[in-house]
């Protein structure tokens, strides 16, 4: 019974998602850097962890909206905005972008279009 509230309530939040637009498709994939890691999907799913110290945080929750270069996921009231002080680029044939100050890599199975975590 537990198994099939947790089922419904993550396919509830999946339907929340709003794709992310075709001006902002280079910020599909699985970004990386030690002690962080973000994906963001086609679809709108994102999936992020961050350990900083002695905390960890985790977060996956359907996009909302983009808003200039930063873009906020959430559901309902519940929201986080992600600050992203350089949007995705090119430099020397590996796409990064900087996320909450923290400089990003796209991981190799993105750059081919398969996010590497597929988990929900």
């Amino acid at each position: 019974m537990k198994s099939r509230a947790v089922l419904t309530l993550a396919l509830l939040l999946a339907a929340c998602a709003s794709p992310v637009p075709p001006e902002k498709s280079a910020y599909v994939g699985q970004w990386e850097a030690p002690g962080m890691s973000l994906l963001i999907t086609q679809g709108g799913q994102v999936v992020y962890w961050r350990k900083k110290g002695n905390s960890t945080s985790e977060i996956n929750a359907p996009l909302k909206k983009f808003d200039g270069d930063n873009f906020v996921v959430g559901v309902g009231l519940w929201t986080t905005t992600f600050v992203v002080s350089k949007p995705p680029r090119e430099e020397s044939g590996r796409w990064k972008m900087t996320v909450d100050g923290v400089e990003l890599t796209r991981g190799l199975a993105s750059t081919i279009g398969q996010p590497a975590l597929t988990s929900f």
